[in-house]
Parts: C-alpha cells; structure tokens; sequence
C-alpha cells in the first residue's frame, strides 16, 4: 500500500470541500515529545467560548506512512473547530530513515495524552477525546485504542471514538506496510484487525466497496471481531467508489483527485458528525464560528 503525495492532495481537496463557505482561521502551533523527537501540532480552537469545557478531536493524515503533514486536515479541523470541538493536527513522523510506523503509532499515542494533559489549558473536556484518520493516518488513530500502554502513565493514549476512513486497519499481508515495519512479524504485530479486544471505544467505518489501496474486506473483518467482543463499530460501505471515495477505480494509489465523489464525499462528513453527535462529542449549542 503506498500512497504518494498526489492520494494527500486528493484527500486535502475532498476534505475542503465538505467545509463549504468556511474561512481557514490560523491554528496554534504547538508541540510535544514523542520518544525524544519534538512532534509538532496545529491547535485549531472554536472562537466562540460559551465556558464550558470542549470535546476534542485528534486529526492523522494520510499518505502512505512516509508522505504527509499536518496541514492537509486543516479542511476537516476547520469544519470540526466550527461545530464546537478543538481540533489538534498531529504531525506525527513519516517511515523515512530509520523511521517506522511503530514509531508513528508511538506519536499518535503520545498525540492523545498530551491532549489529555493539557486539557485544563486547552479547555478540553479529557473524557471526550476523538481520533480521526484517514488511510494510514486511520491506522495510526486505531491503534492508539488498540494496542496496550507500553508504559504506565497518568494520561490514557486511548479515545473515547474513533472515526476511521477509508482505513487501514488490516495490514498484516501488504508488502508495502512489511516493507516499512521490517517484515511480516512486525506488520502482523501492528495490524488493528488482529488485535481486537472488547473494552474498545465506540467506532465509525467510513469505507468504499472498490477500495483497492485499503480493500473493504479489511474493514468489514475488522467491524465483525469488534462487534463480536461487545465492541460498537459501524460500517457505511459506499458502492461504486474506490480509496477517498474516488469514482476512477484505474487509478486510487495515484488517484484523479477530480474524480473523488463529492456526494460521497459529504455523505461520509455527515455520517462523521451524525455519529459524533450521537455519542455526545458535538452538541447543538456548542457554539459555532
């Protein structure tokens, strides 16, 4: 599974769109360390301050593991800061010398405690806590509530929900994810499907049918053992489209970012804020910009 810069440009327009009138505002630019490597974060914080404290929810973009930055959520953070809740962009460490999605999932844990622990600061509510990713940044979300704390700490890596799209969450047979982690022990080590346990936050699969970067069966595995452990995991599968809800199945790893279904596209954004409403995340007197 690789998916260059071209894949982050499509999921950077296709984000954007779902946004509609909305100015981007300036975010904050923050930071925490990762395993001894500064991680940098936007902040993107609602303007309206009803003072009471805000859920929060912890953006990881795609790009194949090696390609990406924060920046490319500021679309979803943007319409995400406007219903109310404060959005944090993680620019986790890219599967580039030396470095491994191992490393990465380490950040995006350590991403969730620092919200956690800076969250009288940030006004964020520390039990309302979302991760949101995309392709590989959905991987990166999956398993900071997957896999066990590899250390004892006062702040949880784990969220509260997870919003998962187009995921990779069943990487233990690509040779581009074996490639990256060191082979095909560490990849099945790493790969959310064949980790599933109960006790695991409520979760929304957000996946297209011809997917053949991050295949719908993966998705469709992964929801079945969540639900068989007692786990909440709902599935939308979105018929005729492909990797980010692109319509031109000859060419997702390298998509015709044109070709992204916009109808798709918005329906997957409401499907997002629906189920985090649902859950008590977004509420209607938030507040929004």
């Amino acid at each position: 599974m690789i998916a260059p810069r071209a894949i982050a440009l499509a999921l950077l327009l296709m984000l954007s769109s779902n946004v509609g009138a909305q100015v981007a505002g300036s975010p904050a630019l923050e930071g925490f360390t990762s395993l001894g490597t500064r991680i940098d974060v936007r902040v993107f914080s609602p303007s309206h301050n009803n003072g009471k404290r805000r859920s929060a929810i912890v953006l990881f973009h795609g790009g194949g593991w090696n390609e990406g930055e924060a920046g490319w959520m500021d679309g979803i953070a943007e319409q995400f800061s406007g219903l109310g809740m404060v959005a944090v962009s993680v620019d986790y460490r890219l599967s580039r010398d030396g470095v491994t999605p191992f490393d990465a999932v380490a950040d995006a844990r350590n991403a969730i405690r620092w919200v956690r622990q800076e969250a009288d600061r940030l006004g964020i509510d520390p039990d309302k806590v979302v991760a949101l990713g995309t392709s590989a940044g959905a991987h990166l979300a999956s398993s900071t509530a997957i896999f066990d704390e590899p250390w004892g700490s006062a702040a949880s890596s784990v969220p509260n929900a997870l919003v998962l799209r187009s995921p990779a969450v069943s990487v233990a047979t690509s040779s581009w994810f074996r490639k990256l982690t060191g082979g095909a022990a560490q990849a099945a080590a790493l790969s959310p499907d064949l980790h599933v346990r109960s006790g695991l936050p409520p979760m929304l699969l957000l996946q297209g049918e011809e997917d053949n970067v991050t295949p719908a069966a993966g998705a469709q595995r992964f929801c079945e053992r969540m639900r068989e452990r007692g786990n909440i995991c709902r599935l939308n599968l979105y018929p005729e489209v492909g990797h980010l809800f692109t319509r031109n199945l000859a060419s997702q790893e390298i998509p015709d970012y044109s070709a992204i279904d916009r109808a798709v596209s918005k329906d997957a954004s409401d499907a997002s804020i629906a189920f985090l409403k649902e859950h008590g995340f977004i509420v209607d007197d938030a507040g929004a910009r």
